[in-house]
């Protein structure tokens, strides 16, 4: 009886934790149906073109980067759970600030450069927030829950990113639906933008009835407290003991040794960054950021083209979930490489009916079978690896340093897009293609199969790694 218990006590932490997922998705798809909107508002006025746009769209990457690099920093030094709650706190400032950027120091209908500054100052203090809960929920979430079923709760938090860009963009359609574009420019961007106070707030609040993680409450030598969540958690006071004791014995080992971010070796290290990185070159997010301005350009109506954005989000979470109930039975190594090559068969489809001036349906049905490619593949499998591969001793920081460089890419990715589409049009999705099939090479060259393995056994593969290069320099 103590098993049900058990998957309860999970079932109403697990989903608390993944809502940082829900706001990851939320912040950064709710820029897709307010951008044109914001260009007309704070860029057009200024004789500002298509670069300084991409820049504004995509300016709360800048914070992703920043909660990248100091979410390591930040769960050691005040705990995972106090970590987490920051960034909730920091999603609200921002959705409020970014709605209403006059607020403190300009007039409302008046741009200006620095009413521009404020704004993007305001989604970066947002995208703080999502790198900071990019990197520590999928950790909470493997350090609080057993092994044996570690891999399938870190995809729930993954799940929830689609589920939280699809809430976004029911919301934008119906903000925006019967309204003139007049209003919209006006009122609805503000709408938009601030709809992710409801979200954040929700989170802030149900974060203070969780616990802090096991693992975190040993590191500190709260031992008592790490027995009861263990307890908790694996649902026997015997078997928390035993994981107790295994969580002491890790620190007292690397505790007698120097901590070093290339103490493996730098080929995992590498490995894992560049996995974090080709999930952005692949370019699932010029899609989820410039949707509605995609459909528009390849033929359809403003409100067919938020309903269009509307279904590519339904297809997210579709494939999201159905790649939960296939990761841990195909593998992740097949599966990045399969994702790989139906995303780029499905770009360049795009790209060559854009090229000869073919739009319409055909072109719907490509863009949705990539964002169908995509989730199923490395919009789930992306993250799992990365809570995976890195070994005990230097997984916080080298998931921190994968996940900034995540957002680096992100950045470049989709601040550089309307600047190529103005040059290349709909052929603009032919790099992404490109980049798609580079991804499949480096996943079957350097990437190892992490299905079915325990931490320490894959910890082995790069001890093993780093002493077989010994033996052939020596």
């Amino acid at each position: 009886m103590s098993q049900p218990k058990n998957n309860r006590y999970i079932l109403s932490v697990v989903p608390i934790i993944a809502l940082a997922g829900l706001l990851f998705g939320y912040d950064t798809a709710v820029i897709s149906g307010a951008e044109q909107s914001i260009q007309r508002y704070m860029i057009e006025p200024l004789g500002l073109g298509s670069f300084t746009h991409g820049f504004t769209v995509s300016s709360s990457l800048i914070g992703c980067i920043i909660g990248g690099f100091i979410s390591g920093f930040l769960a050691n030094k005040i705990g995972r759970k106090k970590t987490l709650i920051l960034a909730a706190i920091l999603f609200s400032i921002s959705a409020f600030t970014s709605a209403y950027p006059e607020i403190l120091f300009f007039t409302r209908d008046e741009s200006s450069p620095g009413l521009l500054l404020m704004f993007n100052l305001y989604r970066i203090i947002g995208g703080i927030g999502v790198g900071i809960g990019s990197a520590i929920a999928p950790v909470y979430i493997s350090e609080l829950t057993p092994k044996q079923s570690r891999g399938k709760y870190v995809s729930l938090y993954t799940l929830s990113i689609g589920i939280g860009a699809l809430i976004i963009y029911i919301v934008n359609m119906n903000i925006t639906s019967g309204q003139s574009l007049t209003w919209i420019d006006d009122i609805g961007w503000r709408y938009m933008l601030l709809s992710e106070l409801v979200p954040a707030l929700l989170f802030f609040f149900l974060l203070l009835f969780v616990p802090e993680t096991p693992r975190y409450l040993a590191l500190k030598q709260d031992y008592d407290k790490a027995a009861m969540v263990l307890a908790k958690v694996n649902g026997s006071n015997e078997k928390a003991k035993a994981i107790l004791v295994d969580i002491k014995e890790s620190f007292r080992l690397e505790g007698t040794k120097k901590t070093n971010i290339f103490t493996y070796g730098k080929l995992v290290l590498f490995v894992g960054i560049m996995v974090a990185i080709f999930q952005q070159l692949i370019g699932i997010n010029v899609i989820l950021y410039y949707a509605p301005r995609i459909f528009e350009e390849l033929g359809a109506g403003q409100s067919a083209s938020m309903f269009q954005t509307v279904i590519v989000g339904i297809v997210n979470v579709v494939f999201q979930a159905l790649a939960i109930l296939l990761i841990d039975s195909i593998g992740r190594k097949p599966m990045l490489i399969g994702g790989s090559i139906l995303c780029a068969f499905n770009l360049f489809m795009v790209a060559i009916l854009a090229y000869f001036e073919i739009f319409g349906i055909s072109t719907l049905i490509f863009v949705l079978l990539f964002a169908a490619s995509f989730q199923l593949t490395w919009g789930v499998a992306t993250w799992v690896v990365v809570s995976e591969i890195f070994p005990n001793r230097i997984r916080g920081q080298a998931v921190s340093i994968a996940t900034a460089l995540h957002w680096v890419a992100n950045l470049t990715v989709s601040s550089t897009f309307p600047a190529i589409q103005d040059i290349l049009g709909g052929m603009a999705f032919s790099i992404y293609a490109v980049l798609s099939l580079l991804a499949a090479v480096f996943i079957w060259k350097f990437v190892p199969e992490t299905k079915g393995k325990t931490l320490e056994e894959l910890e082995n593969i790069w001890i093993d790694n780093k002493s077989s290069k010994k033996k052939v320099i020596m």
